[in-house]
């Protein structure tokens, strides 16, 4: 993590899950069962706790027995508190983008995301670079990708997210201040993949830069 990012997104990092309309339209058949019932109304948060941050150049574990799938995203860093803020005002209170890669065990439920999954050591790469909001035209324009070894194997864009930058930010603060430094992963889209140790994993988003980790096995896994 860049020296000048570091600085300014040292806050909370708030998770929003099924916030790519692919991966909403996946999952609605079973919404529509117990315990669910219907489709969330309402952003649906985790935490990444701060044992999961991690940076660009460093190594993500892969915990043995387990899938690992990288979570590819854009980063939104919080430049001043918002509190009770209109969709209309929203984009004042930011600081600028990053790119996130939101590391995770296979999710069972997306109602209540596990922390188990989500909140392991290193769980949550950001960086390199904070690009300002003055240098990017239009956050809902940016191409995501991420490659393994090289290789792209998933792509999508923000044209895709369900909420918008400025209703994220609006319908989180009406109820909760966020503070500057605090980072909104604004969501990951369908298509994960599976990562294994050795692997080279890169994020791409259009602007901002290339987020690059190796996964490396947890001591004692055979790598």
């Amino acid at each position: 993590m860049s020296h000048a990012l570091h600085d300014v997104a040292n806050g909370t990092v708030f998770g929003v899950a099924l916030n790519y309309n692919g991966l909403l339209q996946q999952r609605l058949a079973e919404f529509e069962k117990p315990p669910y019932k219907q489709a969330p109304v309402k952003p649906v948060l985790f935490i990444k706790t701060p044992n999961t941050r991690n940076a660009h150049g460093r190594d993500v574990i892969h915990p043995a027995g387990e899938r690992l799938q990288p979570g590819p995203a854009l980063g939104v860093v919080i430049g001043k508190d918002a509190t009770r803020v209109s969709a209309d005002d929203a984009m004042t209170h930011v600081a600028g983008f990053t790119i996130v890669n939101e590391y995770s065990l296979p999710e069972d439920s997306y109602y209540r995301p596990a922390v188990k999954a989500k909140c392991r050591d290193g769980f949550c790469s950001i960086g390199p670079d904070l690009i300002p909001v003055s240098a990017v035209a239009d956050p809902h324009q940016l191409t995501l990708k991420l490659y393994v070894n090289g290789a792209v194997v998933q792509e999508n864009t923000t044209a895709n997210l369900v909420r918008s930058i400025p209703q994220l930010i609006a319908e989180l603060s009406e109820f909760m201040t966020l503070h500057a430094g605090d980072v909104l992963i604004t969501g990951t889209p369908e298509g994960r993949v599976d990562v294994h140790p050795g692997d080279l994993v890169e994020v791409e988003i259009t602007g901002l830069g290339r987020l690059a980790n190796t996964i490396v096995a947890e001591p004692g896994e055979p790598a």
